[in-house]
């Protein structure tokens, strides 16, 4: 068996056992999980997650003791915000990256600040560029945009161009 074969195989035990854990201590954390541009990705129910993290975290198991990032997504139909994790165990080189999804006109998820202090500005960022509120925040408020500021710039909600410009012609982008 070559190496990649063996790492593959590696990938999908830890998909497996993160999968079956999760389920038996959270049942109906885990909506899907599947391998991903080689990563184990699973997807948690929103009202789980917090669960979930903790489990990931506590377990001497999997000992995922580093969270590398943190951030938020907009779904392709819109109408849903997301958050993804990506987590490391840095002793047995194990990543993992972790989504939850909820409705866009309710974008509540509990903080990870309690299991990782280095989610704090993480989070900030997420709320300033998403509207993602983490319920549990020790200081949630924007960090890179003015306070004033009353949109979530990285949502879907705006046009890409301005659409009153008549200096441009759609021929030129071959629309």
């Amino acid at each position: 068996m070559s190496r990649f074969e063996n790492l593959k195989m590696e990938k999908q035990d830890l998909l497996n056992k993160i999968t079956e854990k999760l389920n038996e201590l959270t049942p109906g954390a885990v909506e899907k999980s599947e391998i991903a541009y080689g990563f184990p990705v699973f997807y948690i129910h929103k009202d789980k997650i917090h669960e979930a993290l903790t489990i990931l975290k506590n377990d001497p198991e999997f000992d995922f003791h580093f969270l590398t990032d943190l951030t938020g997504i907009q779904s392709a139909d819109e109408k849903q915000l997301g958050v993804i994790y990506h987590l490391h165990n840095m002793p047995k080189n194990y990543r993992v990256r972790i989504k939850t999804y909820f409705d866009i006109n309710k974008p509540e998820i509990p903080t990870a600040c309690d299991l990782w202090p280095g989610a704090n500005w993480m989070e900030r960022e997420t709320f300033d560029f998403y509207g993602v509120k983490f319920k549990g925040h020790p200081n949630l408020k924007r960090i890179l945009n003015v306070d004033e500021m009353d949109i979530f710039p990285l949502r879907k909600e705006y046009p890409l161009e301005d659409q009153s410009r008549e200096d441009k012609s759609d021929k030129m982008f071959g629309r």
